[in-house]
């Protein structure tokens, strides 16, 4: 073999060598970032967790869910919901005399138990005051908060919350003593001079003293850390007006006004638009797509006209998206990381949205017909995507 040749081989060696090297350490330089892929995909960026890479542009590629171990993991695993409720909202989440938590959010916090464990009564209630509501979901504290609480900009991008579909339509109110001058025709220009109390961490504290300075008036405001509070000092007449949404004032007015008072709500039109609804942590779609559609199908039965009596009738006899809905041909719940039977446990334990407002709102005066929470087809506002 020549010198020459002998060189040139040797070149080609080291030439292998070099590319080889090359390309372990784009592997190790790939192995020590996988750390940043790690947070990607918990933060949402299921995309980074695939390998086929340059494939996933290919058409008729089949994109796998892989979502298992977020909130619907956990819970499922552990057996129960931990859910979020003021637990002094009346006709929303308050104890009964039997300590059993009841009212309209609770019933959605066991529509979301029913959906996902199948039993509607898998539910720990976790009582929480407005300051510590959203801390709680970002802690994982509470899988999903049902407490009235408002969806608005700054909590869907600042303060880090997702929010659900609107389960009730309501509006910031007053509520004075019709001893003190006030009827429910008074409005916020005739509050002036008076000592008005609200729930400290709420979207009430702004919003009435945006209101009072609109119409030119002074007030005093007083917050409290919860309603209880607030209404104590109202009864005791520290307080001349409270402040919140109108369904929290109608239901403390059943079931507080002293006799021989009477409490007016006013004015007329609210002062403020207050969506209530499910809110969960950002970046679990499967998450959120849960508790959604948990909603959603007590609202398409609610339209259907499908009750918890009639559930097995409708399943075999109903139309196709009510079938879909209940388990039957078609279903999607399954895709869900549901059982297929998912929301008719939601509709045999619970309910459909009609018959939980009923039972839990009709009572303290909160009439369904002819308000935003009617049906969309009836004039509300109340309305559900469809099922397919």
């Amino acid at each position: 073999m020549t010198l020459t040749l002998k060189r040139l081989l040797a070149l080609l060696a080291a030439l292998t060598m070099l590319a080889a090297a090359c390309g372990d350490s784009s592997d190790d330089s790939n192995a020590d970032g996988g750390g940043d892929d790690d947070s990607a995909e918990t933060d949402g960026g299921g995309d980074d967790s695939d390998d086929s890479g340059d494939d996933s542009g290919d058409d008729g590629d089949t994109v796998e869910l892989t979502q298992g171990d977020g909130v619907l993991g956990a819970v499922v695993a552990r057996g129960e919901l931990n859910c979020g409720v003021s637990g002094a909202a009346v006709a929303f989440s308050v104890p009964n005399s039997d300590g059993k938590m009841e009212g309209f959010d609770a019933d959605y916090c066991r529509v979301v138990a029913a959906a996902v464990l199948g039993d509607a009564e898998a539910v720990n209630f976790v009582s929480l005051t407005a300051a510590e509501r959203f801390t709680a979901v970002q802690t994982g504290d509470v899988d999903v908060l049902m407490r009235n609480s408002t969806w608005t900009q700054s909590r869907d991008t600042d303060v880090g919350m997702d929010f659900g579909p609107t389960t009730y339509y309501d509006g910031q109110q007053l509520m004075a003593r019709s001893a003190d001058g006030f009827s429910g025709t008074s409005g916020v220009g005739d509050i002036d001079g008076a000592v008005v109390c609200t729930n400290a961490g709420t979207t009430t504290e702004k919003n009435i003293s945006d209101a009072a300075a609109a119409a030119g008036v002074s007030i005093t405001l007083n917050t409290f850390e919860d309603f209880d509070i607030v209404t104590e000092n109202f009864i005791s007449g520290a307080c001349d007006i409270i402040t919140t949404d109108g369904s929290g004032l109608v239901g403390r007015k059943a079931q507080q006004q002293p006799d021989g008072e009477e409490w007016v709500i006013f004015p007329p039109a609210p002062i403020s638009k207050e969506p209530l609804g499910p809110v969960y942590a950002q970046n679990d779609s499967q998450w959120a797509d849960v508790v959604n559609w948990a909603v959603y199908a007590t609202i398409i039965a609610d339209e259907k006209g499908v009750t918890s009596g009639d559930v097995d009738d409708a399943l075999a006899n109903g139309d196709a998206e009510i079938a879909r809905l209940l388990g039957g041909e078609g279903e999607l719940q399954s895709l869900m990381g549901l059982s297929s039977d998912a929301f008719y446990n939601v509709i045999s334990q619970v309910g459909n949205y009609d018959e939980i407002y009923a039972r839990n709102l009709n009572p303290v005066g909160l009439d369904r017909a002819g308000s935003n929470n009617g049906r969309w087809n009836e004039g509300g506002l109340i309305y559900a995507p469809p099922a397919r």
